[in-house]
């Protein structure tokens, strides 16, 4: 995994989070050629299941099953993902290393507090980091990223777009199942939301977003700006 310039960056507070949103998009715009990363703001310390170790391996497994170009943690503190200016430096020099185009993070309404501080975390770094004379790690160069959108985690909103997955549903559901201390119920497991049908529910999301729009599976995503068609509006 190189240092290439990224034409998506995805953001996430925990890993899973990515993969939960986004992962059948990624899958699909990988085979496609598009190099994708994925940035976990934290190693999930506090996480109910699993070791930080154990779900090191698991993230790495499931950027492989997604194509992933590059899979990194800034190993933030877990539940202490607060707007300070050190954790907006370390996200920003991110951002300027890798030159991303498109940079995702989780939609600001979700349950878990980590997900919407990670997207205040983000958009303030995608905005330092444009700016010539903020100052991050080393002599890295300022970076514009051209768009930001939002990908669901626990909440279930209506999208401003969607993108087909019907035929890289099974990678998505792959990348989940390989975070088997997190959906996988075991004798020595604590009881949290994520090991009682949390995959086939997000199953039963994308189904529904794809039957929005026509299609078997689809998943859904925000916009805070218009979004732009650079095609015609009625096809052939």
């Amino acid at each position: 995994m190189s240092d290439k310039p990224l034409h998506i960056l995805a953001f996430g507070a925990h890993a899973d989070d990515v993969e939960i949103g986004m992962g059948g998009s990624i899958a699909k715009l990988t085979a496609s050629g598009k190099r994708i990363g994925i940035c976990d703001l934290t190693d999930a310390q506090l996480s109910s299941n699993g070791t930080i170790e154990l779900r090191k391996q698991e993230a790495k497994n499931a950027a492989e099953i997604l194509g992933v170009s590059k899979r990194m943690s800034l190993a933030l503190p877990d539940r202490g993902l607060l707007l300070q200016e050190e954790f907006i430096r370390k996200i920003a020099a991110v951002i300027r290393r890798y030159q991303p185009q498109i940079v995702f993070a989780p939609y600001i309404e979700d349950r878990h507090p980590d997900h919407g501080n990670c997207t205040r975390l983000v958009e303030e770094a995608v905005f330092s980091a444009g700016i010539r004379k903020y100052q991050t790690e080393g002599t890295q160069a300022p970076h514009k990223v051209s768009k930001v959108y939002f990908y669901m985690i626990n909440g279930f909103h209506k999208p401003d777009f969607t993108i087909d997955i019907t035929d890289t549903m099974e990678h998505k559901i792959a990348s989940l199942r390989a975070y088997k201390s997190q959906f996988e119920q075991t004798e020595n497991s604590v009881e949290t939301p994520l090991v009682n049908g949390y995959i086939e529910a997000v199953e039963a999301r994308e189904r529904l977003f794809g039957q929005q729009v026509g299609v078997n599976f689809a998943e859904g995503f925000k916009s805070k700006v218009p979004i732009l068609l650079n095609r015609d509006l009625i096809g052939d």
